[in-house]
């Protein structure tokens, strides 16, 4: 029994590209293939506009060869781009950690006193 079925959508990564189609690793057993004809339904003139090598897309699976764990896929008809997060970047302030180092002794003065007014309390 497989552990991928028909029509079911999947996330693999472009391994590589030919002028019929496009090779994609699933895991450590399972690839596919997405023939030219199963990348859009207007004319694919270069596959290198749809997917990159190395890119991670999504696919529909088509159908499945259990002997050579090779699998039909198809990006027709569905948003197969996988968008990544995009980390944001920290602007840094041109005065940096200044405000904090000057800031610091006052608050480490401000707690010890609030903490030595607790053990006051206590007493």
């Amino acid at each position: 029994m497989t552990k991928y079925s028909e029509n079911e959508i999947v996330t693999g990564c472009v391994t590589g590209i030919e002028k019929y189609g496009i090779f994609v690793g699933l895991d450590e057993y399972y690839s596919g293939l997405i023939h030219i004809s199963e990348i859009s339904d207007d004319f694919v003139k270069n596959i290198n506009s749809y997917v990159r090598v190395g890119e991670t897309i999504k696919a529909k699976v088509l159908s499945i060869d259990e002997e050579s764990y090779h699998l039909k896929l198809s990006i027709k008809n569905i948003n197969y781009k996988v968008v990544k997060k995009k980390r944001l970047k920290i602007i840094e302030t041109p005065s940096g950690f200044k405000p904090l180092k000057n800031r610091l002794n006052g608050w480490i003065n401000d707690k010890y006193k609030e903490i030595m007014k607790k053990n006051e309390k206590k007493d």
